[in-house]
Parts: structure tokens; sequence; C-alpha cells
């Protein structure tokens, strides 16, 4: 919308406006496209932390619905701060991610994931609190950097479900590559060819097609859904239970200062695509602590890390809709969600075959989002190229050779042997500042 259409005052002026008039019909399709885009990151963590842990189905809903009462809650106090200090009054989508819940869980329980995430949201906190200061360590190529190993970490993750999950009976059937390969050719098609709501929600579309098929296919149970309750309200704590072991806090407190360089990263894309402005440290920093408070009380609850949601982002500098009630609409669907079992357990019947072939598409746009990042950080030089290619080897090469480092401490072996990104962190930042700058390289701010 121009400027000159608000001075005219034209209907759907308010829209493009944080605190504009509204009505009911402009909220409902624009807050139900960002349910549509922030669904499946909802869901799509819990039940992956599932399968890795081996929860029961009773659990597994119960993950499902805190996940979805946790993202509603996290939005909200992103819409609306609690102080000064916690929440940037911006038009971001606030959720539980697929990053660092599904990397843990491939190592640890859940309890010990719960433990460390209320430790690595102090760290959060503390770097909100420091980020001045902190945010000249990650520039742009640094950033770009580690998000590229964090989605191409996650590339064996989303194949092995698509091949039906690791020790399934089936793994690596026809049958499980071919509702996969469907589902992804679906997202595929959607995100090439789509239009309005098809293009915005293809993964989600894609989902649903996949799900037809593999119900189609006698490959969906409804057992859970049948003893699940119309509503129910989770118990603290002893639900999941916590547990705090030092080598799942280490590789927790570093992947969260990844998470609070993606939360920079999205925010400042909101307030330029939306606001034809850079964010304020303000804003980052009450964005970055609210992260770090939604996942502390989460962690009590059974609620998984939290981070801001790049796809709704997406939406947001695309059609410039800023109007917090759309986002408080979308927030308030998922809530409603959560409060009902059954509608949490009926997400929880998703094949693994089909959850693989809708969510390698979302991983692809995190290492090309990181990939943008770098090439849009400056001119291509050997510094930049140095940094990026040793970051990628060391950080994923570690990872993809299993026994490299057991002559380390435990905790090596953990934080560096299973996460990508934690190398890759740890050796871009280093680089970056030793090695020279050379005369295309873009100063630093």
């Amino acid at each position: 919308m121009t400027k000159q259409q608000h001075r005219r005052g034209a209907p759907d002026a308010g829209l493009f406006q944080w605190r504009g008039s509204v009505s009911f019909g402009q909220v409902l399709p624009l807050g139900m496209q960002h349910v549509v885009a922030a669904v499946v990151s909802t869901v799509g963590p819990a039940l992956m932390v599932s399968k890795n842990c081996q929860l029961d189905g009773e659990t597994t809903t119960l993950l499902v619905q805190m996940a979805l009462l946790m993202t509603a809650f996290s939005t909200l106090i992103m819409l609306f701060p609690v102080t000064r200090y916690v929440g940037s009054a911006l038009p971001v989508i606030m959720g539980v991610g697929f990053t660092i819940p599904t990397l843990m869980s491939r190592t640890f329980t859940l309890p010990e994931i719960l433990g460390s995430q209320i430790i690595a949201g102090l760290v959060a906190i503390v770097f909100g609190l420091c980020i001045k200061p902190i945010r000249r360590l990650f520039p742009p190529l640094v950033t770009g950097t580690v998000i590229i190993a964090v989605g191409l970490n996650l590339y064996p993750v989303a194949v092995k479900y698509m091949a039906g999950g690791a020790g399934s009976p089936e793994y690596g059937s026809p049958k499980n590559w071919g509702v996969a390969l469907f589902t992804f050719a679906l997202v595929l098609a959607l995100q090439n060819f789509g239009k309005g709501i098809l293009k915005l929600g293809a993964v989600l579309w894609g989902l649903a097609g996949g799900y037809v098929l593999a119900l189609a296919l006698g490959m969906v149970s409804f057992e859970a859904v049948g003893t699940a309750g119309w509503f129910a309200i989770a118990a603290p704590v002893k639900s999941f239970g916590l547990e705090f072991n030092f080598s799942a806090i280490l590789a927790m407190c570093i992947l969260y200062l990844a998470n609070s360089l993606q939360t920079i990263g999205d925010i400042s894309s909101t307030t330029k695509g939306a606001l034809d402005r850079m964010p304020t440290d303000q804003e980052l920093q009450g964005g970055i602590i609210s992260t770090g408070v939604a996942s502390i009380l989460g962690a009590l609850f059974g609620g998984l890390s939290t981070c801001s949601y790049s796809q709704n982002v997406g939406i947001v500098t695309l059609n410039k809709v800023i109007n917090r009630m759309v986002f408080t609409f979308a927030a308030a669907v998922l809530a409603a969600a959560g409060f009902v079992p059954k509608v949490s357990a009926l997400l929880t019947t998703i094949p693994n075959a089909v959850l693989g072939g809708a969510t390698i598409s979302v991983f692809s746009i995190i290492a090309m989002t990181g990939v943008n990042m770098v090439f849009e950080s400056g001119p291509f030089t050997m510094r930049s190229r140095t940094i990026v290619g040793l970051a990628a080897a060391l950080g994923i090469g570690i990872t993809m050779a299993p026994g490299c480092l057991e002559g380390l401490p435990s905790w090596v072996v953990n934080a560096f042997g299973s996460f990508a990104p934690v190398g890759a962190a740890v050796v871009a930042v280093t680089l970056n500042l030793i090695l020279p700058r050379e005369d295309g390289d873009r100063p630093e701010k």
C-alpha cells in the first residue's frame, strides 16, 4: 500500500498499521494464512521428538498439545510486551522450532531436553541483555554459515523419515518412498505453480495430500484419537520430568545462541520488509529475551524450545500486513487447537513418510536462507569462501564421521559430534575474528 492510499483513507488502510481499525472479515483470511504457514512447523518438531525419543501415544499427544499452546503463548508475548525487556511489539509469529528439538532428540531424552532448555533459556536472556556488544561477533557472513550448517545437518533426518523412520519394520519400503515422494512432489508443485493460499500453505496442503494417500494405503492408525479427551490442560513438570545433563546443557546453550541469531535475522527482515527500517536494539533485545522466557516457562509444562518463524516473516514482507489483530487471531486459533487433545491426537497420526516428504522442503529453505545471507553479506572473496568452506567442512564433516571424536571428553563428543551447527559456529566466529580482511570485503558494523 502506498502513502497516497493511506492518506485517502482506503478501506484496508488499517491492515498496514500496527493499531489500525480492522474488521473480522479482514482479519479472518489473513490470520488463517499465518496459521496455515505456522502449523506444520509447530506440530512437526513435537512429532519428530516423539519418534526419536520413542514416546507413547498419550505422551505424544500431550507434546503436540503443548507445542500448539507454547506457539500461541510465545507469539502473544512478542506482540504484547510484558515489560520493555520481554517482547518487541512487532508482527512476528514465534513458536516451537524445528531445529533445536529435532537435533537434541537424536541424542538426548525428553527430560534431558527440557532440563537443558531451562538453562539455555537463561543464556538467551543474557544474550538479549548484551545484544549491542555481542551483535558485532555475528555479522551476516557468520550467521549465514551457521544457518547453512543447520539445514544440511537436518537433511538426513528428513530422508530417514521419508524411508519410514529408522528402526521401522518397513524402513525403506516402496510404499514409504512412494508416499514420501508423492508428498514431496505435491509440495514442490504448489510452491512453484500454486497461487494465493495454495502457494503460501504448500507444505500444509502437501502434507494433507500425502496423508490422504497414506490413509488409503492403510498406513494411518486412529487409536490415539479414540482414547484422547475433548478438553485438557497439561500438568506441570510431572508430565515429562526434568533432568540436567551437562552435555545436553552445553549443546542446547550453543544451539540457543544460533537460535538467537535467527531471531535477529527474522526481526530484521520483518522491520526492513514491512516497515522500511532496521530494528532497534531494544526490539532485538525484547525478541531474543522473549524466546528465553517462553522456553523456560515451556519446559515446566512440556513445551519445546521456541524461535521466530521465517515462513511467516516471508508473508509479512510480501503483503506488508502488520496489524497486530491479525497475529493475535492466529495465536488464538493455535491455542484453541492446543486445548483440545483430540485435535492434537489427530495430528500425531501423520505417518513418518508423509512427515519426511513435507518437511524436507522446510529444511532446504533453512539452508538456502543461510546461502542467501552469505551472498548478501558482501562480495564472495577468498576470505569469505575460507570461512564458509572450513566452517561447513569441520561442522558437518565431524558429524558424518562417526567415532572420530571418541578419544575426547564425552561433552565434546555429544556437542560437536551430533550437531553440525555447533562446530560451524565456533569455526566461523573464530575465523571471522582472526583472518585479515581483503579489499573487496564489506566493513562490518
